[in-house]
């Protein structure tokens, strides 16, 4: 009895250290499953709370409002509608080329990629230095505006490229964008908000444009 003493000491050593590591195992299994739930309920409540962050980014969006006056010289009107909870808004504009020429292969002969760049595909152009207009007449500097507030900026017409030569290069130019729409980035900056970039496109009528709709006159 005394000789299996021994033996009966030693399985039961290799049981109690089986148990110890089987439940060593289930608390690991049980922490990582409680890790993972942690995990998962935290990314749903960072996802709720981005769709909400977002949802209210987009309800927050300026409502601006864009005409083209052609009766006292060519003026772009700029107005801010709201949301008034915005502020005081900065509004900086610029104007976009009739496409993306970006990407257009050069040809022998023609314009170069520069002075592709350099000409304003449309028909109107910001009166260089005024309202702070750059030379070219791409863009004005941001200018600040307040919920119902309106400002206006002087337009002269697009300058044709040198390449569009002959007696009647000024002609063809002003034809290929007669009654054309005038597409602009709208960028707008708010304390305590991501900035946004709007799309507009202000047709020559006279009607009141907004986020690239017309919205009547």
């Amino acid at each position: 009895m005394a000789a299996a003493l021994p033996g009966l000491q030693s399985r039961m050593g290799i049981a109690d250290t089986s148990i110890a590591a089987l439940s060593a195992a289930f608390s690991g299994l049980a922490a990582f499953g409680a890790w993972k739930a942690s995990r998962e309920a935290n990314d749903a409540a960072a996802s709720v709370v981005r769709i909400e962050r977002d949802r209210w980014y987009d309800a927050l969006t300026p409502q601006l409002r864009l005409k083209l006056q052609q009766s006292d010289g060519l003026l772009l009107y700029v107005r801010f509608d709201g949301p008034a909870q915005l502020g005081r808004l900065s509004v900086r504009l610029t104007i976009r080329d009739d496409f993306d020429r970006s990407q257009v292969p050069s040809l022998a002969g023609g314009p170069t990629p520069d002075e592709i760049e350099r000409t304003i595909w449309g028909p109107y152009r910001f009166q260089p230095g005024i309202n702070g207009a750059d030379p070219l007449g791409r863009s004005v500097p941001p200018f600040p505006l307040e919920a119902g507030d309106r400002t206006r900026l002087a337009l002269d017409p697009s300058v044709k490229p040198t390449w569009y030569e002959g007696a009647d290069g000024e002609e063809r130019w002003r034809q290929q964008y007669q009654d054309a729409t005038i597409r602009l980035w709208v960028d707008c900056e708010a304390e305590g908000h991501k900035p946004w970039r709007l799309s507009f496109g202000v047709t020559p009528d006279g009607r009141w444009a907004q986020t690239g709709r017309t919205v009547g006159s």
